[in-house]
């Protein structure tokens, strides 16, 4: 019989300590950490991680009065939900996201004055793609004017300004679209594929001709304060947007910045086949202060061989009389956007001590102007305040 060694139990010890090292680094069931990694780039596998759902939700509410005028002003007062919205977002296995939200307002922007749910945001992405970076299919912002993309929750204003929403920019549309970021987050790009101007109620059009928007949006940040994570910065974006549309009527015509009432500047309906609008973006923040600005020129392909240009501008500024500062998402939800503001004390009133929340004084210069196509021009002057 092989007499057992001082070498052999060297060889053993050997072993056991192997198994040993080896026990303690295997992989423990549902632990995250030990999901496999590429050993070239650091990519981590969250495939089986489960879906993670957020509901919520805001209310918007508005109550106009108009002036006793001579001659009267065509409009009437009223009181109405603005925005009555219900959201459920989420996102899965660390590439997919997803977003729907309803509108429950009871009449819609369709002119359909009967109770309605109008779909707002109802899309689907995929994340960290090589090159685009993200894909996106759905229902959602078009991809054109800073103003536009921002959300309605976090804008400056109640209602965006005249040259925008329902003018030169699309709202939301049912299309596609890819994003692209540099790695340092200082430029941005966008380029989209939508049908135009489908109902929100209905969402369908069965016709032989559908239509198509075509959008593109670069923005870049030639300066961004990385220490105060954004509080100083200056953004610049420029954008495109072709629509080809599938009646072959193009109108142009806006509200006094309010949500109901007379349309103080109307174009009529145009014949019109095409018409292609860029635009460039201007913002800045400087502390409590900020300025945002955007210029539109549009050209209009009429039937009759002439294509008039249209023009719109907008200038606004605020400043936060509690110090606080616009929060910009160098590549949030629809690209270069502004997000939430963050109060330094939310407000509280309770016996000892109070909190004032955030105190924003704001104004802006808003401009249309039609006079090529004899329709004149129109500016507006808002002034207010945020808390």
């Amino acid at each position: 019989m092989e007499q057992f060694t001082a070498a052999n139990a060297s060889t053993l010890d050997s072993i056991l300590h192997r198994l040993d090292a080896l026990e303690q680094n295997a992989p423990k069931p549902g632990d995250k950490k030990s999901a496999e990694k590429k050993p070239d780039d650091g990519w981590t596998d969250l495939s089986t991680e489960k879906w993670t759902v957020k509901l919520g939700g805001h209310v918007q509410m508005d109550y106009i009065l108009w002036p006793h005028a001579d001659p009267p002003v065509p409009g009437k007062n009223y009181f109405e939900f603005r925005r009555l919205r219900l959201l459920a977002d989420g996102t899965g296995y660390g590439v997919y996201d997803f977003r729907l939200q309803i509108d429950i307002e009871p009449e819609t922007g369709d002119g359909v004055t009967t109770p309605v749910v109008d779909v707002k945001d109802a899309y689907f992405s995929m994340n960290e793609l090589p090159v685009v970076h993200r894909w996106r299919i759905g229902n959602f912002f078009v991809p054109f004017s800073l103003e536009q993309v921002t959300n309605d929750r976090y804008s400056v204003f109640l209602e965006r300004s005249i040259p925008t929403q329902t003018v030169f920019a699309a709202d939301r549309e049912v299309g596609m679209a890819v994003y692209g970021v540099t790695e340092n987050q200082n430029a941005t790009w966008t380029v989209g594929v939508f049908f135009d101007s489908i109902s929100e109620s209905q969402k369908e059009r069965i016709d032989p001709r559908q239509g198509t928007r075509v959008s593109g949006r670069v923005t870049w940040l030639p300066f961004y304060d990385e220490a105060s994570h954004g509080r100083y910065l200056i953004h610049t974006g420029a954008g495109v947007l072709y629509t080809d549309k599938f009646d072959d009527q193009v109108r142009f015509r806006t509200r006094p910045q309010i949500h109901e009432g007379p349309f103080l500047i109307d174009s009529g309906i145009l014949a019109a086949n095409t018409f292609t609008t860029g635009n460039l973006e201007l913002a800045t923040v400087m502390g409590p202060i900020s300025v945002q600005s955007e210029l539109f020129v549009s050209s209009v392909n009429q039937e009759n061989g002439q294509t008039p240009t249209l023009y719109g501008a907008y200038v606004y500024g605020s400043y936060f009389l509690t110090g606080e500062n616009r929060i910009y998402e160098r590549y949030g939800q629809h690209g270069a956007q502004f997000a939430g503001v963050v109060p330094f004390s939310n407000f509280f009133l309770v016996p000892g001590g109070w909190g004032p929340g955030a105190w924003e004084a704001k104004a802006r210069i808003s401009y249309v102007g039609f006079k090529e196509i004899d329709r004149g021009q129109y500016n507006d002057l808002t002034l207010g305040f945020n808390w």
